[in-house]
């Protein structure tokens, strides 16, 4: 697994141009995992955007806000690869632990839009660290999302 995060990574710091230019200003879907979540992304300007998820599953809700800095993948028209920091804030029950815990988390993932149509589709990695008894790291967030561009 290590070693196919450091070819990913490798990968798009070598495919990547100096600066992003996003094909969209917001969009809203669904991001898909352990469980389903909802989706709205903002850029504030060409390159960085904010994510707000909320996750719901069998096991409880956690909300989550991400600062994206994205960057083109200058070989695919839409394509562009994305980084950045995160916080989020769990409402878990049962498996999970009972109670409420905040956490810490990063994103790496891929975002594309596609031209003919109002349709953006991620792909994204979301480790996290979770404090609390009990908590710690996780590294099994993370979604595809598919989402309807508003604008």
């Amino acid at each position: 697994m290590r070693k196919l995060i450091l070819s990913f990574c490798t990968f798009l710091l070598f495919a990547t141009a100096s600066q992003a230019q996003s094909e969209y200003a917001q969009s809203i879907g669904l991001k898909l995992w352990d469980g389903a979540g909802v989706s709205y992304k903002h850029f504030f300007n060409n390159n960085h955007a904010g994510e707000l998820i909320g996750y719901f599953w069998r096991q409880g809700t956690r909300i989550t806000g991400l600062y994206e800095i994205h960057k083109p993948i200058a070989s695919v028209d839409g394509l562009q690869w994305y980084f950045g920091p995160g916080a989020h804030v769990g409402f878990y029950n049962g498996k999970y632990g009972d109670g409420v815990y905040a956490g810490v988390d990063g994103v790496l993932g891929l975002d594309y839009k596609i031209r003919s149509a109002p349709i953006n589709i991620s792909i994204d990695w979301q480790p996290s660290f979770e404090f609390g008894d009990g908590r710690g790291f996780v590294g099994s967030w993370g979604g595809i999302g598919i989402r309807y561009v508003l604008k």
